[in-house]
């Protein structure tokens, strides 16, 4: 049985597991692609910047699809919504810059997108139907000293899609950024509030691709705001999250 289905989140090292020929070259885009981020448009002061794309898996075939998305004043955006799980943002939908096309083809990025989907578990009876991927490019970046970059929402929390994972792109003179993963009941909570029999690791990630998964059910987690390090330049930290759930059939009922 897998980490993630015994205890409800896992830690992987995808440089290594998805060791292919030219998968140096493959990271190196997506790490050049995070330095031009658009800012987060709902937080523009808490220096996050971000895109956003959606997918499709089919799990016959095993293969990605990419959803189209709406145009806004010249500008490609992609919908999210999070229901009541972020209460920064609750039962909103936002719209965010969506991924370039050229970047939803990187195989480094497909190969961790279908990598993450076979951690998944679904019944049976769930995989007759698309499974839904959210792709997030995430950086928080920190120029100034005594300024924070602060993730989205500041707090041990659940996402509400059924199993979610972050991989990191670049660490760099950065303090802070530090994960918790905790039992559900302290969602809302900082981990320095919560007894530590509450929280089951905290750690962090520090090479490129090191990731983590969650069975959100399972558990809360937690990334703390980025500070800068001791080293000259810029705080940056980059991850890319992709989030899995079902595809909901509405109930009609009788008319």
């Amino acid at each position: 049985m897998s980490q993630l289905k015994s205890k409800g989140y896992a830690i992987y090292d995808y440089m290594d597991a998805l060791e292919y020929e030219g998968i140096k070259t493959d990271y190196k885009v997506l790490l050049d692609y995070f330095e031009d981020l658009p800012v987060d448009d709902y937080a523009p002061e808490l220096n996050r910047y971000r895109r956003y794309s959606r997918a499709l898996v089919l799990p016959t075939s095993k293969s990605l699809e990419w959803l189209p998305n709406v145009e806004r004043d010249g500008n490609e955006y992609a919908a999210y919504f999070q229901g009541k799980f972020n209460p920064e943002h609750p039962g909103s939908y936002r719209e965010f810059h969506a991924i370039d096309p050229h970047i939803l083809e990187n195989e480094l990025l497909n190969k961790i997108i279908m990598a993450d989907y076979e951690e998944t578990f679904w019944g049976e009876e769930d995989q007759i139907m698309p499974i839904h991927v959210g792709v997030h490019f995430v950086k928080l970046e920190v120029e100034k000293e005594g300024d924070r970059a602060v993730s989205s929402p500041d707090c041990l929390h659940q996402d509400g899609e059924p199993f979610t994972f972050a991989h990191l792109i670049e660490r760099r003179n950065v303090k802070g950024g530090l994960n918790a993963i905790g039992v559900p009941s302290v969602g809302g909570k900082q981990p320095e509030e919560v007894a530590d029999e509450d929280l089951h690791e905290v750690f962090k990630l520090n090479r490129p691709l090191e990731s983590y998964g969650v069975e959100d059910s399972s558990v809360s987690h937690y990334v703390g705001p980025v500070m800068k390090g001791g080293a000259e330049g810029r705080a940056v930290r980059s991850v890319i999250l992709i989030d899995y759930q079902l595809t909901v059939v509405a109930d009609v009922g009788d008319e």
